[in-house]
């Protein structure tokens, strides 16, 4: 089987600047990730990511803020990687991208200048 991951980055600012609770930014990346899962769930990636339950990898990165999220988002749909910004209502804000699951190969480059999340 082949090892593949999904990457989730979220606005660092919402949380370090805005002070969200650290409860709001764990659900923005459960709304993200839950969303591209069902968009994407006949995908031949997303069927081998969740036929091992146990074993899904993730990479949580932190972007800087929306602008940074959105540019982003931006790069990864001129280059045919599914994604999905996640779009926060009422507030009308993106918080959070997520990619559908992926070699790491295929994807890596598009995060290399992100850090993680803390």
């Amino acid at each position: 089987m082949t090892s593949l991951v999904q990457y989730v980055v979220v606005r660092g600012d919402l949380y370090h600047k805005m002070k969200w609770p650290i409860g709001a930014m764990i659900a923005q990346a459960c709304h993200a990730c839950t969303s591209i899962i069902c968009l994407y769930k006949d995908d031949p990636n997303v069927l081998e990511y969740t036929a091992d339950l146990d074993n899904m990898r993730k990479v949580v990165l932190e972007a800087k803020d929306e602008e940074n999220l959105c540019s982003l988002a931006e790069a990864l749909q001129q280059n045919d990687v599914d994604s999905k910004l996640w779009i926060e209502q009422p507030e009308n804000i993106a918080t959070c991208l997520v990619t559908k699951p992926y070699k790491k190969e295929d994807v890596q480059r598009f995060f290399k200048n992100l850090k993680l999340f803390k």
